[in-house]
């Protein structure tokens, strides 16, 4: 299947924007701590040191700091983690970190091998001996490969973990790149395959090539032996774009370039490009995600959409030949249509079906559809009714097979081997506990937002932990993006956190995508309170069933998350005993100016706009940080690295709340970008110096 929406929120990331006058700018020159948003000044990262110096001085001199530090590495680089592969030509890839290889290393094995206990395994190219060789941080963000023979990859490095990366084109079977072979620069780079001797390249091409969001606003097609300044403009779109990309569908017998201008984060054009270069648009809604799925298109909708006397709901997801559609036809066959607490959490295709994991009340269930005879049939994989499953094609392209992982809160990972039609799978692999969970209970719980939305939210406890508010807990959330929060192992908040007695609490706030479009919508832009008063009414809910109280009661969430737990500190002051907020999002005066900050306006708005700034100003945590309140702790934690979210949001928190003489705590790693951290000893670093806070804070 080829989706049309390849950009998540994993990769809403983007190059340094430059700071343009309006609103925003002329309210911002008044701010003291602007300084703090150059990143690698000299003055800059001397306050960065000072204040890692003292939140280590005391964090890394807590009891039980080095043993669990030492505890969450060994678990980063346990040998019985699920190696995780994906099919390149015959072999299956894995890339790879443990103890002696920090960087990576990328591998492949046959399925004969990787069923065995222990693989032999083919090192294919050590990113510890590259970073080495050529005196660089390399990070690894993935290769993208020629289908079927799957020899010739583009291998994407970045420096030090962000977002930005140079590409190399790499041969498998030398296992070297490839001299004189398709190169690009550092940049935001997006490079698909047109063929074995071309690729479309979207990337920093000079001076009015990127979007403001720091994206590629040109996609060009690049034929080899040819310089990049030869490179054909395919399409252009405009600044106040996201990102413009193309790719080719190498699907047999169903060969297609699709072209994709994605004008905001949930609005998007497709076209079809001829071997001319004419491009025919596909007319959808703007905000239906489209897919190819051999001769078929997939729409899955945001919004409603009316045609003839039917309306589809939002959330549905609808199938028909696209033939048919291309020639105006609207039968639609729908695979799926959304009722109240079910909705759409991923769709998979293999050669002859599509899967769809359904989130039911938050729990996950799996559609087969195929078409046998021509028409469409369906039937429910059987799947555990109380956890979560993450399903990936084997090839979707010539295969009809699947790896199905699935998992709870409290029951290791295990990966399957599936195949469309059956229910019978492979067990493949079954990771260890990593942590005690005996005597440990999850319950799903409901509180009351102020208008009276049905807000669900899970939690993990001792079964014989009193219900006297006394239990250390953590409630996090996150609640944008149509990103949904499930049960998943907790692999490092077991040991971190749940062994020394705390309670863990997951709230499935309005903004996620757990109850569909709606379920997100409900809290976009001029509805953004929404969020926060769903995640106030659980941290309240928490209290009123003495599952916690106030001063035992702590928060925390990351990006959007980081947002979230920023502006209820800040709402709510009376209500928390401690704070993590991790790479989080808090200036939303200047928030569409540093880095992909643009790209995000269709989620909160536009700062510049003076209406839209008067329901942003209510709760942008920087702008509502008052003197003469006492807040909770707060421990702040960034990445230098980070060039999705701009470092200076938490920097400038940080400085502003100290100079209001409030508790406050800071940790900015050097590398790392937007996931806090590069590799396992400063992830195992990262999770220790948070639980011990927590710990500290709220015991």
């Amino acid at each position: 299947m080829k989706t049309i929406l390849p950009f998540c929120l994993l990769l809403a990331s983007g190059l340094l924007a430059s700071f343009g006058a309006g609103a925003a700018e002329t309210a911002a020159s008044d701010d003291p701590n602007q300084w703090l948003e150059a990143v690698d000044s000299p003055q800059s990262l001397a306050w960065v040191e000072a204040r890692n110096r003292e939140s280590l001085s005391v964090l890394t001199a807590k009891p039980g700091f080095a043993a669990l530090e030492a505890r969450l590495k060994t678990i980063y680089d346990s040998t019985e983690r699920i190696p995780l592969v994906n099919k390149i030509g015959t072999a299956y890839y894995n890339f790879w970190r443990d103890a002696d290889h920090p960087r990576g290393i990328w591998r492949r094995t046959s399925l004969a091998e990787y069923r065995k206990s222990s693989p032999a395994w083919e090192t294919v190219l050590d990113l510890d001996a590259l970073a080495k060789s050529e005196g660089k941080s390399w990070v690894w963000k993935g290769a993208q490969c020629l289908p079927l023979a799957g020899r010739r990859c583009l291998v994407s490095l970045s420096r030090g973990g962000a977002d930005a990366t140079v590409v190399r084109e790499f041969d498998t079977v030398s296992r070297s790149f490839v001299k004189g072979g398709f190169e690009l620069a550092e940049a935001k780079n997006s490079a698909n395959w047109a063929g074995p001797n071309a690729l479309y390249v979207g990337t920093d091409f000079g001076a009015g090539s990127m979007t403001d969001s720091g994206y590629a606003r040109v996609v060009k097609l690049w034929q080899r032996g040819t310089p990049l300044s030869a490179a054909s403009v395919v399409l252009e779109g405009k600044t106040q774009d996201m990102v413009v990309s193309a790719e080719h569908d190498f699907t047999p017998g169903y060969p297609r370039d699709i072209v994709v201008r994605m004008t905001s984060f949930y609005t998007n054009e497709v076209y079809l490009r001829s071997p001319s270069g004419k491009l025919r648009q596909i007319a959808k809604p703007d905000d239906a995600e489209l897919s190819f799925w051999r001769d078929h298109v997939l729409l899955r909708l945001r919004s409603d959409w009316t045609l003839a006397k039917r309306t589809w709901p939002a959330g549905s997801l609808l199938a028909m030949p696209l033939k048919s559609y291309l020639a105006g036809g609207r039968d639609f066959t729908p695979l799926f249509t959304p009722n109240p607490g079910r909705a759409i959490q991923s769709i998979v295709t293999t050669r002859d079906s599509v899967l769809i994991d359904i989130l039911d009340t938050v729990r996950s269930s799996v559609q087969e559809w195929s078409r046998p005879a021509g028409g469409w049939s369906v039937r429910r994989v059987a799947v555990p009714a109380n956890g979560s499953v993450t399903l990936s094609a084997v090839d979707s392209d010539t295969s009809n097979e699947y790896f199905l992982i699935q998992s709870d809160f409290l029951t290791p990972n295990t990966l399957q081997l599936g195949r469309s039609g059956t229910d019978k799978r492979e067990l493949l692999k079954r990771e260890p506990s990593f942590f005690n969970a005996e005597g440990l209970e999850v319950t799903q719980q409901m509180a009351s937002s102020r208008d009276g939305t049905k807000v669900p939210y899970f939690v993990i406890r001792r079964k014989d932990a009193p219900l006297d508010g006394s239990q250390p807990t953590v409630l996090y959330g996150y609640g944008g993006f149509e990103v949904s929060l499930t049960p998943n192992y907790l692999t490092s908040i077991g040991p971190g956190w749940l062994e020394a007695g705390g309670t863990w609490v997951i709230a499935n706030i309005r903004g996620g995508g757990e109850f569909g479009p709606s379920w997100h919508r409900a809290a976009l832009k001029e509805n953004r309170q929404r969020a926060y008063d769903d995640f106030i009414a659980v941290a309240e809910d928490l209290n009123a069933r003495k599952i916690s109280s106030p001063k035992h009661l702590g928060i925390m969430g990351g990006s959007n998350g980081g947002l979230l737990v920023g502006a209820v500190m800040v709402q709510r002051p009376d209500l928390f005993g401690a704070v993590v907020c991790q790479v989080p999002l808090l200036d939303m005066r200047r928030y569409s100016k540093l880095l992909a900050g643009a790209s995000w306006m269709a989620e909160y708005g536009d700062p510049d706009d003076a209406a839209q700034w008067a329901y942003i100003s209510k709760y942008s945590p920087y702008q509502n940080v008052k003197p003469g309140v006492k807040y909770a702790p707060v421990f702040f934690t960034t990445s230098t690295r980070d060039d999705r979210v701009h470092p200076g949001h938490a920097r400038k928190m940080v400085e502003k709340m100290r100079g209001l003489g409030q508790d406050v705590t800071y940790w900015e790693n050097t590398e790392g970008g937007h996931g806090g951290a590069a590799n396992s000893a400063q992830r195992a670093r990262m999770w220790a110096l948070t639980y011990t806070y927590l710990l500290d804070r709220l015991k």
